[in-house]
């Protein structure tokens, strides 16, 4: 019997309690997490190797990591592979490559140009996890992005393996993303090293990457002391909406891809018709069986839930307010219902777009807002990796038909240095 809490037509005035995400303890988080950025910020690495030696089991003399030759990793790793990451490198570099703004000239009135332009961050930290499963795709994710923008300084860190070695597919996507080093280090305190620098680990201005509850919170506490951080980040979420003619074992299988990222994930099943609500939950019953995280995607159902609804617009509005991190649109008319779409992730249309293709390969960004944020945050890109900085440009003709505006909302301010740096000028331009 799966776990799912089955929900029949609820009244909207229980939506926002529907829509609430899996409680977490932050009070308690926090007090723990405090103390070990405190000591990587005294200590430096002697306190990440420290935490490395306490927490991975393992002894390191140091964080900085070669990245061997492409040639020597492609000896390591299988070569379809190899072969894969390369088609989701190029895919992922063809969609960011659009990003890319040009500066656009705007004369606002005669003699008065104004621009804006993106400039890169100088210094990012790309967070790799490393734990239960090495996230490569998280690095092809946040590093294609960082190298388009043009960053100056891109940090790599991610958890060192049992025997003190980085896993062989983070380090060939470095190795594809010409980064020389990655820095053998995790948790809390790879943050923290980030975020303040060590003797070895450069300081960076913006941290990237997601992670466990202890990353996330080492991320929310170093943006308080003026490091910037992606997004803020929770558990894994998707929300799918399916019709009368959606494969059950189709969206079976995108619920339990989602439940096995983390107990703490969490699914969203809508439909108006029960059937089908009955007919998935059959087929998760049925490939959880001989699913290896199934302990894990178990637990991730045991908060998630199936919804029924009275239509498909009911199911989009609530979507909008869950605004999910993913969102599986699997339904004959789901391209007209993506239209209606406000507030989400990255949104997947149709029974072939699976989340796995834009987990990996597809070309969308993976690195994406949960908890809601949707609601107000985009998921990584290149505009995620510059800051836009404006521009403009004042002729003598600019003065003068701008100026007595300037000077006369100065005064009305009474801010009179604002209001004289107009007048001293228009006063020797008619000298």
């Amino acid at each position: 019997m799966i776990p799912m809490n089955r929900i029949r037509f609820p009244e909207q005035e229980r939506w926002p309690f529907l829509c609430q995400r899996p409680v977490q303890e932050q009070e308690n988080l926090l007090a723990q997490v405090q103390p070990v950025l405190q000591r990587v910020k005294e200590q430096g690495d002697e306190a990440v190797l420290a935490y490395t030696k306490e927490w991975d089991g393992v002894q390191l003399v140091q964080l900085a990591y070669a990245v061997p030759s492409k040639a020597a990793l492609e000896q390591q790793l299988p070569q379809d592979l190899t072969a894969a990451i390369q088609t989701a490198y190029q895919n992922i570099e063809r969609f960011h490559r659009t990003q890319v703004a040009s500066p656009k000239l705007v004369e606002t009135m005669p003699g008065v140009t104004c621009w804006r332009k993106a400039l890169p961050i100088e210094r990012v930290g790309l967070y790799v996890p490393g734990g239960t499963a090495p996230l490569f795709s998280s690095l092809l994710m946040l590093g294609i992005p960082a190298s388009i923008a043009g960053c100056s300084t891109i940090v790599v860190a991610t958890p060192p393996r049992k025997d003190g070695t980085i896993d062989p597919a983070i380090l060939y996507v470095a190795r594809l993303l010409d980064i020389d080093q990655v820095y053998a280090m995790g948790g809390a305190q790879a943050v923290a090293a980030m975020a303040y620098g060590t003797k070895s680990v450069p300081q960076v201005d913006k941290i990237f990457g997601p992670g466990n509850q202890y990353v996330t919170a080492a991320k929310q506490m170093v943006q308080q002391e003026g490091v910037s951080i992606d997004m803020p980040a929770g558990p894994s979420e998707v929300l799918v909406i399916a019709d009368a003619g959606a494969d059950p074992d189709f969206v079976a299988v995108d619920l339990l891809s989602q439940a096995e990222h983390g107990p703490d994930s969490q699914v969203i099943l809508l439909s108006d018709n029960e059937e089908v609500l009955d007919a998935v939950e059959q087929s998760l019953a049925e490939q959880l069986e001989d699913l290896p995280r199934k302990d894990i995607a178990w637990q991730a159902l045991s908060h998630s839930r199936s919804i029924l609804l009275a239509s498909i617009e009911e199911c989009i509005a609530f979507s909008n307010a869950y605004a999910p991190e993913h969102l599986i649109l699997n339904g004959d008319d789901a391209r007209a219902w993506a239209d209606r779409i406000t507030n989400a992730g990255s949104v997947f249309i149709g029974p072939y777009s699976c989340e796995s293709a834009g987990d990996y390969a597809s070309g969308t960004n993976h690195t994406l807002p949960t908890n809601g944020y949707a609601r107000a945050y985009s998921g990584v890109s290149v505009d995620s990796f510059v800051k836009q900085v404006t521009f403009q440009e004042l002729t003598t003709e600019g003065i003068r038909n701008l100026g007595p505006a300037i000077e006369t909302m100065a005064a009305a301010e009474q801010l009179a240095a604002h209001e004289r740096a107009v007048s001293i000028r228009l006063q020797k331009l008619h000298s």
